[in-house]
């Protein structure tokens, strides 16, 4: 199956999978079992599948055949090329290609100018102000590829706007920034690009990454420290012609390789082997050349030789288009799709696959403890109501103590609980005052004010060591409360099912271990960019700071955000349910001491009531084969076998 098919099927399961998690959650409102934590998760489940998205990103140096390989890949069905395709540089930005409904087919530019200012793109994006817009007619495919041409402008500016806007400046033929017979340099005219793009792929949630070569990823950092390591695939493109250049050995050990060879998603395409296709050569010929460039550039990278791809994109879109299979299989485009879709798709499928099932399954149960725990409880009073048959009133009067004593006793059971959402709140205090973000930009202000105050670059390097220490250590403090918490939940859980009946199960777990390998990539990232010996004793101090807090800390205070609203759910998770079911039980032995007064004072209420309650037992029993159904649906879309068969 094609990466497209393949993707297709994966968004069709993602469709069925929101609509049955839609159908269970207007279930629980219907059956009165919806509560604001519950009706939250699911929310926020259905939203993350709705906003989901598959980034894949496309590195190489400028010539190499990006445009034409994305154009080969996924546009092919479309007839014609949908990026301009042509000899030079035809990406001078990093260029997103997706869809978003809300906004008409359209080019979202930002200026290079933006540069100067200290916010990032992504910031920029909540500012449309910002952004230069160019209509797309996707009608014509010809003014389609005009209007895209503006992702190749560019700018003449003088050697110190270029160097304000990142773009080092040199004097030899091989430097892409060099100053021309004018006195000025050619730099490109925007920032990033967005391409919103009504294509089915795009509407099913691909997002295209397209970037510009090694000067360019080098002067825009978000790209190496989000876009980047956020791509659930990265192509790295190589020509065949020109083999394993310089430049492209410091983009694959910079920007792409790093993190091991291994590294999932990461996939070397070797393009343009139909260079190789000479008329007076075998087969055999031009198949054991291809291999010997395949080994080369394997030895050169590093990597086995299976995770590098000879393809022509050029004769695979041609092929495509035309419909020659002959000419397609030539191409080795087939073999490359094939290997993106078996290990992309699969991958990117059991990440929302593990997602959805962790949250569901915890939603589910919980609904699944309260019905059961209503059951329980009705089936008791049901028993101690039909022992009263016939008995006289001291029999009930000795029930309705008995009762009463069992309230007295969750009551007094109850100063625990209290005592445990005191406790409760002291720990998420200390949680936060070491994981919240106040307690960050006071290490970030004092980090800021100890590189500024530095005299000498082995201070300035042991602040940005230092904020980086000071940032795990929070997160050790916080595992640690996290740690604590969990304990004395797991204890409490524990307690209260065993003394009272309740079915809790076990209390969600959390751990901050994503972010504290995101703290190891940034700091990896900084040590590799800015904190070197070289990069301390040939910049200026003033913008080594400047770098460190536009590129580095903003990103490592994404991380804290994203740590914060995770801790902030886990919390509510892990106490809803305690309160729902110690709510619940005082509402059941409530009921059951009414019930017997009411017998004591007119004993021939009692076959009524037992009446009444056995028609409440059948309700709770089709409740719950009703719920198992609603939720068996969800159940069978998360099986790995039957994910595994949708893409099949």
């Amino acid at each position: 199956m094609s990466l497209a098919h393949q993707f297709a099927a994966y968004s069709e399961w993602r469709t069925r999978l929101s609509a049955s998690l839609g159908d269970f959650q207007r279930w629980l409102a219907a059956n009165d079992l919806a509560d604001a934590q519950s009706d939250l998760r699911l929310s926020q489940l259905l939203e993350r599948l709705r906003e989901d998205r598959l980034n894949v990103a496309f590195v190489a140096e400028f010539s190499r055949g990006k445009s034409e390989l994305i154009n080969a890949i996924f546009f092919a069905d479309y007839g014609s090329r949908i990026l301009p395709s042509s000899a030079g540089r035809t990406t001078m930005c990093p260029t997103e290609l997706l869809f978003d409904p809300q906004k008409a087919p359209r080019i979202e530019l930002l200026p290079i100018q933006t540069r100067a200012s200290n916010s990032s793109v992504s910031e920029y994006k909540r500012f449309a102000d910002e952004w230069c817009v160019v209509p797309l007619d996707v009608e014509s495919a010809e003014v389609m590829q005009e209007g895209l041409r503006h992702v190749s402008e560019t700018l003449r500016v003088s050697p110190e706007e270029a160097g304000r806007l990142g773009f080092e400046v040199g004097e030899d033929s091989s430097d892409l920034y060099r100053v021309g017979e004018d006195g000025l340099v050619e730099i490109p005219r925007w920032r990033h690009a967005v391409i919103n793009f009504p294509h089915p792929l795009l509407k099913q949630g691909l997002v295209i990454l397209d970037t510009p070569g090694l000067n360019a990823i080098g002067a825009e950092p978000e790209l190496t420290l989000s876009l980047l390591p956020n791509a659930h695939a990265v192509l790295f493109i190589l020509a065949a012609d020109t083999g394993v250049t310089q430049s492209d050995l410091a983009i694959w050990k910079e920007h792409v390789g790093s993190g091991g060879a291994g590294k999932r998603g990461r996939m070397v395409v070797l393009n343009k082997i139909d260079g190789q296709w000479d008329e007076l050569k075998t087969a055999t010929e031009i198949n054991a050349e291809i291999a010997r460039q395949v080994a080369s550039c394997a030895s050169i990278l590093e990597l086995p030789e299976r995770q590098i791809f000879p393809v022509s994109a050029q004769k695979g879109l041609v092929a495509k288009i035309n419909g020659d299979s002959g000419l397609l299989s030539r191409s080795r485009l087939p073999v490359l799709e094939a290997a993106l879709s078996g290990e992309l798709i699969p991958a990117k499928r059991e990440i929302v696959r593990e997602s959805t099932e962790n949250e569901f399954h915890d939603v589910s149960l919980r609904t699944r403890g309260l019905l059961e725990s209503r059951l329980s409880s009705l089936r008791e009073q049901l028993g101690e109501l039909t022992e009263l048959r016939g008995k006289n009133k001291g029999v009930v009067e000795y029930m309705m103590g008995k009762v009463r004593s069992e309230k007295d006793e969750f009551e007094s059971g109850l100063q625990r609980y209290y005592a445990v959402r005191s406790i409760f709140s002291t720990l998420t205090n200390n949680l936060f005052g070491h994981l919240g973000l106040d307690a960050l930009r006071q290490t970030t202000q004092e980090t800021r004010n100890a590189m500024l105050e530095a005299n000498f670059s082995s201070t300035l390097s042991d602040a940005m060591g230092g904020f980086f220490g000071r940032s795990r250590n929070a997160l050790a403090r916080s595992a640690g409360e996290i740690g604590e918490i969990q304990s004395m939940m797991e204890a409490v859980y524990k307690k209260f099912s065993v003394e009272h009946g309740l079915k809790l199960g076990t209390p969600a777990a959390f751990s901050l271990l994503r972010y504290e390998k995101e703290l190891d990539r940034l700091e990896a990232w900084c040590n590799t960019h800015l904190n070197t010996m070289r990069t301390l004793l040939t910049n200026d101090k003033r913008h080594i700071v400047q770098k460190f807090f536009e590129e580095v800390a903003v990103q490592v205070r994404r991380a804290f955000e994203r740590a914060n609203k995770d801790a902030e759910t886990w919390l509510r998770a892990i106490m809803a349910p305690m309160e729902t079911q110690v709510r619940e039980h005082q509402v059941q032995l409530k009921r059951r001491l009414e019930s017997i007064k009411r017998i004591h004072q007119a004993t021939d209420t009692l076959e009524d009531r037992i009446v009444e309650l056995q028609g409440i037992e059948k309700q709770l029993t089709q409740q719950i084969q009703s719920l198992e159904e609603v939720a068996g649906k969800v159940r069978a879309l998360l099986l790995p076998h039957v994910v595994a068969l949708n893409a099949a």
